[in-house]
């Protein structure tokens, strides 16, 4: 990722915030020689090692798995992210630009192939996924749709060697500019751009 000192984030536990904030993510890998993604539900777990390991599963019928073993791919964490109009600037020789944030991590995949292993990541993905529920749902491993569950899927882990992190949100330009853009961000409907207000005002 082109990422200028500027808009680079590099604190590893802001890191680790934002991916499981924004946690269905993209699987990049190659498959007979094209790059091919899969995009997905994946989970942090920050204890393993310096830079963390990322765990998810996909569908067995899923033709990624079956060459990504092995492979060095990359995982994309795409967070709010807006339009930025010149208009909103007030000044002169001023373009439009988009402001976004992303996290990307880069390591290799190893498939888990034990069916504890898998009755336990689904367990553990249904109960962070679940936790905000007002009922939440909960995964029973011991019943025959477990078992059948376990057969048609395949489970990886990523250890990951490479995080990188981008906050573009107009660092690039004066305070003045950039507090116009959050007046401008904040009055829209959307919630990507209202997002992205917040974080350019923590930011200024």
């Amino acid at each position: 990722m082109y990422v200028p000192a500027a808009f680079a984030v590099d604190d590893q536990p802001t890191l680790f915030d934002f991916a499981e904030r924004h946690s269905f993510a993209t699987l990049i890998s190659q498959h007979d020689g094209v790059p091919l993604a899969s995009h997905l539900p994946l989970l942090v777990d920050r204890a393993h090692g310096e830079r963390g390991l990322i765990v998810g599963h996909m569908a067995r019928a899923n033709p990624q798995w079956t060459d990504a073993a092995g492979q060095n791919v990359l995982v994309v964490f795409a967070g709010p992210h807006a339009y930025v109009s010149p208009t909103w600037y007030a000044e002169p020789n001023t373009v439009p630009t988009w402001n976004y944030t992303a996290v990307h991590a880069y390591g290799r995949l190893e498939l888990l192939d034990d069916a504890d292993e898998l009755l336990a990541l689904l367990a553990r993905t249904v109960d962070v996924y679940e936790r905000s529920m007002p009922q939440p749902w909960h995964f029973n491993r011991t019943t025959p749709l477990a078992t059948s569950l376990v057969k048609q899927i395949v489970g990886f882990r990523i250890a990951v060697d490479r995080w990188e992190g981008k906050w573009k949100l107009n660092q690039n330009h004066s305070a003045e500019r950039r507090k116009r853009v959050i007046a401008a961000l904040s009055t829209q409907s959307s919630d990507d751009s209202r997002a992205v207000a917040e974080l350019m005002r923590a930011n200024l």
